[in-house]
């Protein structure tokens, strides 16, 4: 059997995570976010985190609970793990319905990110086109949520949000079209989310977003983490200071019909 674990017993967990950078992580075993499964609540030798679209595996893959784990997923996650045990096993579990895509980690470090190079971003964009911070109207306009749910999706409300979230976005003729926010939180900073709406991409939209987003957080004292899915975004990340720590795979996962 799995169980979960309650909020206030997840930072016991974090020995299990040590090694595993992802801010998702935190955000859980702070208690911010998402949900937390083991095989034992006293002596766990297996460990799941679940944090809106991704799931962290951790622990001793040859046990049966490690397979009850990967079992336990929403319909679509996309599953993160370190060692070549739990690849294994999720080659064995899922085969070929198992999708195996490269990302991209950055070196967790403020010092990367200059605040007068990351400002020159917000310079130039073109005619029609203005950066604003996301208020409670913004995080619930249509055309933010049209681009992507996972923009304030984390939270429990748009309220929420605004209450412990930070996004920023550009509007053209009073849509969104592009926007950058807190796809999660943890207690040292957020992790981004960025995205922009088809036709108006490869005009400096996401880098100027970006930028407004990357200002704010170092200038509360927050780090703005940057996880890439693609090569486009990691070219991104590094275009703003950000240097890259190293590739990774990532699994996407479908639920198994019974």
């Amino acid at each position: 059997m799995i169980y979960a674990v309650p909020k206030q017993k997840r930072a016991s967990l974090a020995p299990l995570f040590q090694g595993m950078t992802d801010t998702c992580i935190l955000s859980c075993l702070q208690g911010h976010m998402g949900e937390a499964w083991v095989d034992h609540l006293d002596d766990p030798k297996v460990a799941q985190i679940i944090v809106g679209d991704f799931a962290f595996f951790v622990g001793d893959a040859s046990i049966p609970e490690a397979k009850a784990l990967l079992q336990h997923i929403p319909e679509t996650i996309f599953a993160i793990v370190e060692t070549e045990e739990w690849k294994q096993l999720i080659g064995a579990v899922y085969g070929r319905h198992a999708v195996k895509l490269e990302r991209y980690a950055f070196r967790k470090s403020s010092a990367d990110l200059h605040i007068p190079h990351v400002r020159t971003f917000l310079q130039g964009l073109p005619e029609g086109y203005e950066v604003k911070k996301m208020d409670a109207d913004l995080a619930a306009s249509p055309s933010l949520q049209a681009i992507s749910p996972d923009f304030t999706g984390q939270f429990e409300s748009i309220s929420d949000f605004i209450a412990r979230g930070i996004g920023y976005v550009v509007l053209f003729d009073k849509k969104v079209v592009c926007a950058a926010s807190s796809y999660s939180i943890y207690d040292e900073g957020i992790e981004i989310e960025i995205g922009t709406a088809p036709e108006h991409r490869r005009k400096g939209l996401a880098v100027a977003v970006a930028a407004a987003l990357i200002i704010d957080c170092l200038e509360r004292g927050l780090y703005p983490s940057w996880d890439a899915a693609n090569q486009q975004s990691a070219r991104l990340a590094t275009k703003l200071g950000y240097v890259m720590a190293e590739a990774y795979d990532a699994y996407e996962l479908h639920r198994l019909k019974k």
